[in-house]
C-alpha cells in the first residue's frame, strides 16, 4: 500500500510557473509515477506520467512547458510547470502504479489556478 500526498498549488499569473510535489509513504522507484488534472465541468486528464526507467510522456497540451520528475531516494516526484495559461487552471492528482496507466494508487489533489 502506497500512500500519496500532494503539494505545491496554488495562485499564479499567466506565464508563472509553479512546482507540484507527490511525497509517496513507501518506495517509487519500480512504480510508473503520472500526474492527472480536473477542470470543473470536464474529464479527468492525463498530464505526465515517468516510467520506472525515468521514460517520460506528455499531453500534447502541456508539452514543452510541464516536466515530470523523480527522487527515487526521497520517494517523491514532482511536476515543473512552466509558462501557466489559464486553461491549466485544475485540481491536479498525482498516481501511481506498477504499471503504466494501471494506477492503483491516487492522492487528493492539490488545486491550481492561473489568472489572465
Amino acid at each position: 500500500q502506497v500512500q500519496l500526498a500532494e503539494s505545491g498549488g496554488g495562485s499564479v499569473q499567466a506565464g508563472g510557473s509553479l512546482r507540484l510535489s507527490c511525497a509517496a509513504s513507501g518506495y517509487i522507484a519500480n512504480y510508473c509515477l503520472a500526474w492527472f488534472r480536473q477542470a470543473p465541468g470536464k474529464a479527468r486528464e492525463g498530464v505526465a506520467v515517468i516510467g520506472s526507467d525515468g521514460i517520460t510522456s506528455y499531453a500534447d497540451s502541456v508539452k514543452g512547458r510541464f516536466a515530470i520528475s523523480k527522487d527515487n531516494a526521497k520517494n517523491i516526484f514532482y511536476l515543473q510547470m512552466n509558462s501557466l495559461k489559464p486553461e491549466d487552471t485544475a485540481m491536479y492528482y498525482c498516481a501511481a502504479g506498477l504499471r503504466c496507466y494501471e494506477y492503483s494508487y491516487g492522492g487528493q489533489g492539490t488545486q491550481v489556478t492561473v489568472s489572465s
